[in-house]
């Protein structure tokens, strides 16, 4: 095989969209939660995060979020093109601070959430969930 220009400048274009999106996704996800917690730091603990370890159908992932005392959760993915999945807003009379829906994953990735806590403090979880194709489960 011969390497011509025209065949140079395809891998380069190919090298580029492989390795630059998910670079750009990721950066959208930061920029969410900066803009979010407004560049506060972000503790651990004191928010569940509940997401299947494995996704047959991307389409559809259940998930599971709360945190007791917090006034706001926002759910994250960070490898879709469109990070920002859901932000709920809590109310003093409301009975719990949970949530839970189904989500789209564009592929195997993380799903990060982020409480803002009653005193205006940030925690954060995170789960890695494997989407299959085809619902093989491998």
């Amino acid at each position: 095989m011969t390497l011509t220009r025209r065949k140079v400048m395809v891998m380069g274009a190919g090298a580029f969209v492989a390795f630059g999106l998910p670079l750009r996704a990721t950066a959208a996800a930061e920029d969410q939660i900066a803009a979010f917690t407004g560049g506060a730091a972000i503790g651990e603990g004191g928010i569940t995060l509940t997401a299947p370890e494995i996704a047959e159908n991307g389409n559809t992932v259940p998930i599971e979020v709360s945190a007791p005392g917090a006034s706001e959760i926002m759910v994250l993915a960070t490898g879709n093109p469109t990070p920002g999945v859901a932000t709920f807003t809590f109310g003093a009379l409301a009975a719990s601070q949970a949530a839970s829906t189904r989500i789209r994953l564009a592929g195997t990735q993380d799903v990060v959430a982020i409480a803002k806590m009653a005193d205006g403090s940030f925690v954060q979880a995170s789960s890695n969930v494997k989407v299959t194709i085809g619902g093989c489960g491998g």
